[in-house]
C-alpha cells in the first residue's frame, strides 16, 4: 500500500518522458539494423521502412571483403594493450603526483589537465611528424603508443582525485611491515583503485574501438587495419554502398555493446564512488 501511495501522477509523467528519451536515442540503431538486410535499391527507396526482403547475404560479403576475424583481431589487439598501459602508466602517475606534493608534480599535474583540453585535430599534423621519426607509423605497436599519449592524461586526472581517498595510514603500515614502495602500491592501492580502474579502461574501450581518425594518421597498410578502417572501404569517391557498409557497421559495434552491457554495473559503481571519494 506504502509503495501504491508513493507512485503519483509527476512520476507516471517521468517515467514517459524518460521512456521517450530511450527511444529516441535508440532511433539510429534502428536504422542501421533494418537497413543492414536491405537490398541496395530498397534502402533507396525507402530507408525508413521495413524491408521488403530481408537480404542476410549482407552479412556474409561485408565478412568476406573486409575479412573481419582479422580486422577484429587488431582491434581486438589494440583496445587491450592501449586499456592495460593506459590504466597501469595513468594510475603509477597519479599515486606519485598525489602522494609526493611539490612544485614540480604539480606543474605536472597541471599540463595532464592541460592536455585535456587540446583538440586533437591541432596536432595531427606534428603528431604524423613525430611518430614517423620515432618508426611508430604502419605498426600496432605504434598505434598502441599513441593512444597511451592521449589517453593518459584525463585517466592521470581520475586516478588522482580518486587516490586523494585512501587513508596514508594503510601504506605507512605495509611500510612497517616490510613492503617495498612498489609493493605497497601494486598490494595495497592499485586494488582499492579497482572501480575507478574499471571505469577508465570501460569508457576507453569505447573511445579507442570506435576511433576512426587516429587509426587513419598511423595505419596505411591494409592488414593492419581496424574494423572502423576496413568498414570505411565501403565509401569511395563516387559510390556508396550503403547495404553493405551499414551491415559491416553493424559487425563492429556488436563486440563493444556486448561488452559495454556485461560491464555497465562497474561503470556505475565507479562513477558513484569517484564522485563521494573524489
Amino acid at each position: 500500500m506504502g509503495a501504491a501511495r508513493g507512485y503519483t501522477l509527476r512520476t507516471l509523467v517521468i517515467e514517459i518522458a524518460a521512456i521517450l528519451l530511450a527511444l529516441l536515442f535508440l532511433v539510429p540503431f534502428y536504422f542501421v539494423l533494418v537497413n543492414s538486410v536491405k537490398s541496395f535499391a530498397d534502402l533507396l527507396m525507402n530507408s525508413a521502412g521495413l524491408p521488403k526482403e530481408f537480404v542476410w547475404t549482407n552479412y556474409p560479403k561485408v565478412w568476406n571483403v573486409i575479412n573481419y576475424p582479422k580486422a577484429f583481431l587488431n582491434s581486438l589487439i589494440v583496445t587491450v594493450f592501449a586499456n592495460l598501459g593506459i590504466a597501469v602508466f595513468s594510475s603509477m602517475a597519479a599515486y606519485r603526483l598525489v602522494r609526493h606534493p611539490n612544485k614540480i608534480n604539480n606543474l605536472i599535474f597541471g599540463l595532464f589537465v592541460a592536455a585535456m583540453v587540446i583538440p586533437f585535430q591541432s596536432i595531427m599534423i606534428p603528431l604524423v611528424k613525430v611518430a614517423n621519426v620515432a618508426g611508430l607509423l604502419n605498426s600496432l605497436p605504434g598505434l598502441i603508443i599513441c593512444y597511451f599519449g592521449f589517453g593518459i592524461s584525463l585517466a592521470a586526472f581520475l586516478f588522482h582525485g580518486f587516490v586523494k581517498a585512501i587513508p596514508l595510514e594503510i601504506e605507512e603500515a605495509a611500510i612497517v611491515d616490510g613492503a617495498s614502495p612498489y609493493g605497497v602500491f601494486w598490494r595495497i592501492v592499485f586494488p582499492l583503485l579497482k572501480p575507478m580502474t574499471v571505469t577508465i579502461i570501460l569508457l576507453n574501450s569505447l573511445w579507442i574501438w570506435n576511433d576512426f581518425l587516429l587509426p587513419s594518421l598511423v595505419i596505411p597498410d591494409a592488414s593492419l587495419r581496424t574494423i572502423p578502417l576496413a568498414t570505411s572501404a565501403f565509401f569511395a569517391q563516387y559510390t556508396k554502398q550503403w547495404d553493405l557498409a551499414l551491415a559491416g557497421l553493424v559487425l563492429g559495434v556488436t563486440p563493444i555493446v556486448i561488452f559495454f552491457l556485461f560491464m555497465q554495473r562497474h561503470i556505475i559503481e565507479g562513477i558513484t564512488a569517484g564522485s563521494v571519494k573524489g
